[in-house]
């Protein structure tokens, strides 16, 4: 997150009656609802763990062990398996 310059980007007015509640500190102005993005969506992180955990349920049906997978993705037999179940639900929900 960048700051921004108020004189910038506010009219005079609006900066004096926000100096009359916060003066010299900073402030956080939130995005409005309906800008929020989701965690992963600038980054492209979301879409990369999507890709990775459909390619391991795809090598799981073909019959690679979990265990393998777990070594493989450097993740536990736990998250391996939560993600197949995770995997199982989307499939079937589309194939519905």
């Amino acid at each position: 997150m960048k700051y921004t310059n108020v004189y910038n980007v506010l009219p005079i007015d609006i900066i004096k009656v926000i100096q009359e509640y916060v003066d010299g500190e900073y402030l956080y102005i939130p995005r409005k609802e309906e800008e929020k993005k989701k965690w992963g969506e600038q980054s492209g992180s979301r879409d990369t763990l999507k890709k990775r955990n459909v390619e391991i349920y795809l090598k799981y049906i073909k019959g690679v062990e979990i265990l393998d997978l777990a070594q493989g993705y450097y993740l536990s037999d736990k998250s391996i398996r939560r993600i197949i179940s995770q995997q199982k639900k989307i499939m079937s929900t589309n194939n519905t």
